[in-house]
């Protein structure tokens, strides 16, 4: 049977995630606090950050820009956009 989390991101119940997503606290908090659709979401969010930004997931300036940005975008005021950032046309 899946567990459900009341999901911060999508603000409602919804099932949770198998696991931890990511190491230590913030993957703990992840775990309890957000849904897997909303866990779906950021990491189509994170492709389009490392893509736009042209990011070595590797680099640890960009591992610590990205673990900063997932916190923002299930916690705080929402991940921030690429400057010149243009959505796919439809």
């Amino acid at each position: 049977m899946s567990r459900t989390v009341q999901c911060v991101k999508l603000g409602h119940e919804a099932e949770g995630l198998d696991r931890p997503p990511y190491p230590g606290d913030l993957g703990r908090r992840i775990f309890d606090q957000v849904s897997k659709q909303a866990w779906s979401e950021w990491l189509r969010h994170q492709t389009m950050l490392i893509n736009e930004n042209r990011l070595t997931p590797m680099d640890p300036k960009a591992r610590r820009f990205l673990e900063e940005q997932m916190h923002n975008f299930f916690f705080g005021p929402g991940s921030d956009l690429p400057p010149d950032y243009r959505p796919p046309q439809a």
